[in-house]
């Protein structure tokens, strides 16, 4: 490898940069825009969950069991209606998610010591939101009936029990168990994966396209210089997007960063070497922006999206899906990148993944390089 060629050709992608300001713009502005939407529009917090209610005996006691739900950060009481078909046409015109229905002795039962049954209908066409339902129903019904026991035993004198076995639960590296802590380190993965392949995917094929091949097939370059001096001005753009999307999930979307940047950079370095190499390779064989851009984003979007472990853990999807989550490389950068920022993990706890991404990038280096050849045909 000559220097002064590989300058040549870093200087003239430089300047095919330059002039092409869509492609310069989608640099900036992908990135931020990915971001904002995933970082506001994707959350697996359920909060404010609409209510209705028929409360069919309108008693005291009755209406403060249903305080217990208004005052829950969890429920909206949006509306008391006055019948049970009203209730149904409510859950039917998705107007909420949980409707409450409370029987007409509900304060005869209840004072009287028995059991009362408290029914709860849920549209469980988003079956998430509905599991999630219950188990805040079951909390907010658990917290009302030790409520009742307490009063019950201090009006007949009696101390208060305490129950036998009690859990005190600490949750660590992220304390508030809000999921933006979790989702925006992903996105920076997802940005990089998708920034970095379409951008280099339209390396080669544009020379195709303008019929500026020929004369680069001329030169004494060789298929690793070309590669190199093409990629390396994509490499700096891909540096900065990524520092541009960690400053941004720490200092607008507050996510802590407990990690050592040294060792996200290193990590950020060798996923950023996958991904223009196979944004190359795919640049060189498909010999059309359209297609190679099309192509780019399927082979990097979509496994990065749905098979890295950004949404779904790995651990819950079939066996055969896990065995295949291991071929895609942003797995173990999503990895890495969430334990860096939330956990702090130094990099002798990080060796695998980042060994695999290493393989990943030596692999698909030379798969791209000698794809690559300098014929017309």
């Amino acid at each position: 490898m000559r220097w002064h060629r590989l300058t040549a050709i870093i200087r003239k992608e430089v300047i095919q940069i330059r002039r092409d300001l869509p492609s310069l713009l989608i640099t900036v502005a992908m990135p931020l825009l990915l971001m904002l939407a995933f970082g506001y529009g994707v959350s697996f917090d359920i909060k404010h969950i609409p209510v209705y209610v028929y409360d069919r005996e309108g008693s005291q006691q009755s209406q403060d069991f249903l305080k217990h739900f208004q005052a829950s950060e969890y429920f909206r009481v949006v509306r008391s209606v006055a019948s049970y078909s009203a209730l149904i046409q409510a859950i039917d015109a998705g107007l909420c998610r949980l409707a409450i229905v409370i029987p007409p002795d509900f304060s005869e039962k209840l004072n009287a010591g028995g059991p009362v049954s408290i029914q709860a209908l849920l549209d469980a066409t988003d079956n998430n939101t509905a599991n999630v339902s219950i188990s805040y129903s079951e909390a907010v019904v658990q917290a009302y009936n030790r409520q009742i026991q307490l009063g019950w035993l201090q009006r007949h004198g009696q101390l208060k029990l305490q129950p036998p076995l009690s859990m005190d639960a600490r949750t660590w590296f992220n304390e508030d168990l809000e999921s933006t802590a979790n989702i925006v380190p992903g996105v920076i993965a997802i940005v990089m994966a998708v920034i970095g392949s379409f951008l280099t995917s339209l390396t080669i094929a544009r020379e195709w396209e303008r019929g500026t091949m020929e004369q680069l097939i001329s030169t004494p370059v060789t298929p690793l210089e070309v590669m190199a001096g093409k990629l390396v001005p994509y490499f700096v753009i891909g540096l900065i997007d990524t520092a541009l999307c960690a400053g941004m999930g720490v200092w607008w979307f507050h996510v802590p960063f407990r990690g050592q940047w040294s060792v996200f950079f290193l990590s950020s370095t060798l996923f950023l070497m996958v991904v223009l190499s196979l944004g190359y390779f795919i640049s060189v064989v498909a010999k059309s922006q359209l297609a190679a851009s099309q192509a780019a984003l399927i082979a990097t979007f979509l496994p990065a999206f749905l098979l890295s472990g950004f949404i779904y853990p790995i651990d819950q999807m079939p066996a055969v899906i896990q065995l295949i989550t291991h071929l895609i490389p942003a797995r173990y950068f999503m990895t890495i990148i969430r334990d860096v920022f939330l956990k702090g993990t130094s990099i002798p706890l990080l060796l695998d993944d980042l060994l695999a991404l290493a393989v990943f990038a030596v692999l698909l280096t030379v798969i791209a390089t000698r794809a690559f050849h300098k014929k017309l045909s």
